[in-house]
């Protein structure tokens, strides 16, 4: 043990410092890895202003006691060397926590981590807010949070923008602070009688699709709207004016509910954690903790093999959503828009995939790195955030969407990563639901005209993997006033009528 003396505290810190800069970053690393005591130690004092030594992390569970002098303060432990949890990255968040005698948490600290939103999207503040919220909660508290409050339960506010990576937050403090408490004897046993079958306890997942009981039943009604409009499309398309009140009545849902209220949007940022999560191993559980997301994944999944990409980019993206309102928005004030090229377009068209490369191959080597360069992706600040985010981020976003009333969706079209992601398995959908004529393209390009991505070839094959599925191509389809091959039947049809009509008013004459 170190003596008891005021100099000798800032010695210990010193010498931990000076180690770092001595070393480097990857030495710095190896020396903390391979000495958990000196890397807790600068926290540890902080976390007991009194205490001036450590001792080493020993028991099972593991944890090191924390002294002033000879007398006992407390205990410090790394969470993921007690329950390494995983979180949305799939690894645990390597976390130090402080208790005293009493099983009173005296401080918290995230030393390492390679959680994707906590390095962007996440202020410190708000980090340094939630992490403070767990000073002075007691072992044997359970906590929850947000929702309403649950008899037994302590509520906390989450993380805004970061729902999972919270609850596992959560979970990665409270259970291993309970386990280490009940095993050094610091909580009684009418204390414990709730908390100490730690096995027993309901996985977080559970508690998160209880808790969204209210969101997940709206979400189930809108997909189920949302496939009854795909499955009935030649319907609806004879019906255009229901159609479209279907359509942007949708995206206003999708804008609102599926977005702002609920959070709930995708991002290449999932699809990169599925992957490393494949790689590294899997675990159902980490992508089961949002219910929201998880529902959402899988209605994606199965209506790519169906119907392609389109169906999420067209109708389930809050952010594609927002651009084509705005778009609408500026028709209606007689704002012209402007479309490049087709050489252009096409060419443009590529951006987005070599984005989506680029950041996958960044994700092989950091996952946490990834994601501050996926914030090519405005999502998080206008969708989860509310814009209520550093001013470039928020210049950045609403100069998309600005551009949106001129170019329509022009960041879906060229720019994200996440459409780009999404077109690899659209190559194995199994039916092809949108109907064609073989006058389109030869001569006709009324649909390629009006299409809204411009995904119709000059030669009129409909392109599958940029359709965003908005079914107007479907409707001018079955229009006997538009469609030019059902124009000229229409007409031959008028005209042997009109024929009839005159030869029949002839012969009763």
């Amino acid at each position: 043990m170190f003596m008891n003396t005021q100099p000798c505290r800032s010695y210990l810190v010193c010498i931990v410092v000076i180690s770092c800069l001595l070393f480097g970053t990857a030495d710095a690393n190896t020396f903390t890895k391979n000495n958990p005591v000196a890397e807790a130690t600068p926290f540890a004092l902080q976390f007991f202003p009194a205490a001036d030594n450590l001792g080493p992390f020993e028991g099972e569970p593991e944890s090191a006691a924390v002294y002033q002098g000879k007398r006992l303060l407390g205990y410090v432990f790394f969470t993921d060397h007690v329950m390494p949890i995983p979180a949305y990255s799939g690894k645990p968040i390597h976390t130090l926590v402080g208790f005293d005698l009493s099983g009173k948490i005296t401080g918290v600290e995230i030393v390492k981590h390679q959680e994707p939103i906590l390095l962007a999207g996440v202020s410190e503040q708000d980090l340094s807010d939630f992490k403070n919220q767990y000073l002075g909660l007691n072992a044997g508290n359970r906590v929850q949070l947000g929702g309403s409050g649950r008899e037994g339960y302590v509520t906390l506010d989450g993380i805004s923008g970061a729902t999972i990576t919270a609850m596992v937050l959560n979970a990665t403090i409270m259970k291993p602070l309970r386990k280490i408490a009940i095993s050094r004897g610091l909580i009684g046993e009418g204390a414990t009688q709730h908390t100490a079958d730690l096995e027993a306890e309901e996985p977080i997942w559970v508690y998160a699709w209880r808790d969204k009981t209210f969101q997940i039943i709206v979400l189930l009604i809108g997909l189920s709207l949302l496939l009854f409009i795909l499955i009935f499309q030649d319907w609806l398309a004879h019906h255009p004016s229901l159609l479209i009140y279907l359509r942007y009545g949708y995206l206003v849902y999708t804008v609102i509910f599926i977005g702002w209220y609920s959070l709930a949007q995708l991002s290449i940022v999932n699809v990169l954690t599925f992957t490393s999560s494949v790689i590294h191993g899997f675990s159902w559980e980490t992508f089961m903790i949002d219910p929201m997301m998880f529902i959402l994944w899988t209605f994606v999944a199965m209506t790519i093999l169906l119907w392609g990409r389109g169906v999420y980019c067209g109708w389930l993206c809050p952010f594609g959503a927002i651009q084509e309102i705005v778009y609408k928005l500026g028709e209606k004030l007689g704002i012209r828009s402007y479309e490049f090229p087709v050489v252009v377009h096409e060419r443009l068209w590529a951006i987005k995939y070599l984005i989506m490369l680029g950041l996958f191959g960044l994700s092989l080597q950091s996952l946490a790195q990834a994601e501050v360069f996926s914030e090519i992706e405005p999502f998080k600040t206008a969708v989860t955030l509310h814009f209520q985010r550093e001013w470039g981020y928020v210049v950045y976003a609403a100069g998309l969407i600005l551009i949106s009333i001129w170019n329509r969706k022009f960041y879906c079209r060229y720019l994200c990563p996440l459409g780009a992601a999404l077109t690899f398995p659209s190559k194995f959908k199994i039916f092809d639901w949108l109907r064609r004529r073989k006058e389109c393209g030869r001569p006709c390009q009324t649909c390629r005209t009006e299409c809204e991505v411009g995904a119709i070839r000059l030669t009129g094959e409909i392109i599958s993997q940029e359709c965003h599925y908005c079914l107007d191509c479907q409707v001018t389809y079955w229009n006997d006033k538009k469609c030019p091959p059902l124009v000229d039947k229409r007409k031959r049809q008028e005209k042997r009528k009109t024929l009839k009509e005159t030869v029949a008013s002839t012969n009763s004459k």
